[in-house]
Formats: C-alpha cells, structure tokens, sequence
C-alpha cells in the first residue's frame, strides 16, 4: 500500500462530496465539465481493477467511496442540466 496513493484518494474523497453539496445547493452546473468528471470516473474504474486483480488492499475502499461521491455528483449534473 502506497501512503500517497491513500493520501490522493483522501484527499479526493474530502472533495467530491463538497462538489456534490455546492451542485446541490446551487442547483446549477455552471463551470462543470460532465467529460472531465466521466475521465475522472475511468481512472477510478482503472484503479478498482488493479486493486482487485494486482494489489488487493483497504484503499480500494477509498477508490469506491470516491467513486460513488463522483457518481452522485455526475447524476445532479445531469438532474439540473436537463431540468426544465
């Protein structure tokens, strides 16, 4: 286990749910990119992967966590993009 790795996820996971709470308040995706954060997605899709068929440890944990913050996150993006 890498304590960068873990210290990135970390800090990662503090962001997306402020991300998440600020699209939620402001009900607005103004200065979001849906493509940066379906990038962002692959990257955590890639590092799910490796942690489960390479090096299965607890920071797969932080990978999915982040992973569902960034998901809830891309799915008010889309809930105030299209809201008529």
């Amino acid at each position: 286990m890498s304590i960068f790795e873990a210290g990135m996820m970390a800090c990662f996971g503090v962001s997306w749910p402020i991300a998440a709470y600020k699209t939620y308040r402001a009900k607005s995706v103004s200065g979001k990119s849906f493509t940066f954060s379906c990038l962002i997605l692959a990257g955590y899709i890639c590092g799910i992967i490796h942690k489960l068929f390479f090096y299965y440890d607890w920071v797969i944990w932080l990978y999915l966590l982040n992973t569902s913050f960034l998901l809830l996150d891309m799915s008010l993006y889309i809930r105030y993009k299209f809201k008529k």
